[in-house]
């Protein structure tokens, strides 16, 4: 594994990083969707706007069903957005995504990021597997890893 910057290992460890990756590869096992978590240090403006642009760097949209989901973490500035594609942000609703960020960043509040990004990659692999069960021919699209900008 690469070796991260110092604000990334002071927020989560190494073996934190593997049971995220761990969580979203066992989350896609029962859906055809795409799960990503990505740590910015900072964002200075508004999260959802940088997780846009992030979705569109990773090249998120090009999945074959338009179903990738986007955890994004600013850590330095203490923000976080979750996003869909296309194809999954109408069907879960905004109830959802609001609930769901609430929940994570409890478990931040709480000095708990990895408890955090497993809860949230879970929920989302739940309810990924509902609306995007995944096929016989499904392929892992995108990485599992935690991306790091």
């Amino acid at each position: 594994m690469a070796r991260h910057p110092r604000w990334v290992r002071r927020f989560m460890s190494g073996a934190d990083l593997d049971a995220v990756a761990h969580a979203i590869a066992t989350a896609e096992a029962g859906t055809s969707a795409e799960i990503r978590v990505h740590l910015d240090h900072r964002c200075p403006g508004d999260a959802v706007a940088r997780a846009i642009q992030v979705f569109q760097q990773l090249r998120m949209h090009d999945t074959a069903e338009r179903n990738g989901v986007l955890v994004y973490a600013a850590i330095t500035d203490h923000k976080l957005a979750i996003i869909g594609d296309a194809g999954v942000h109408g069907r879960l609703g905004e109830t959802y995504w609001r609930a769901l960020v609430d929940a994570t960043t409890r478990h931040f509040r709480e000095a708990r990021p990895r408890d955090g990004f497993v809860h949230a990659v879970g929920e989302l692999g739940e309810a990924l597997a509902r609306h995007f069960p995944r096929g016989p021919n499904d392929d892992n699209e995108l990485s599992d890893r935690v991306s790091v900008e």
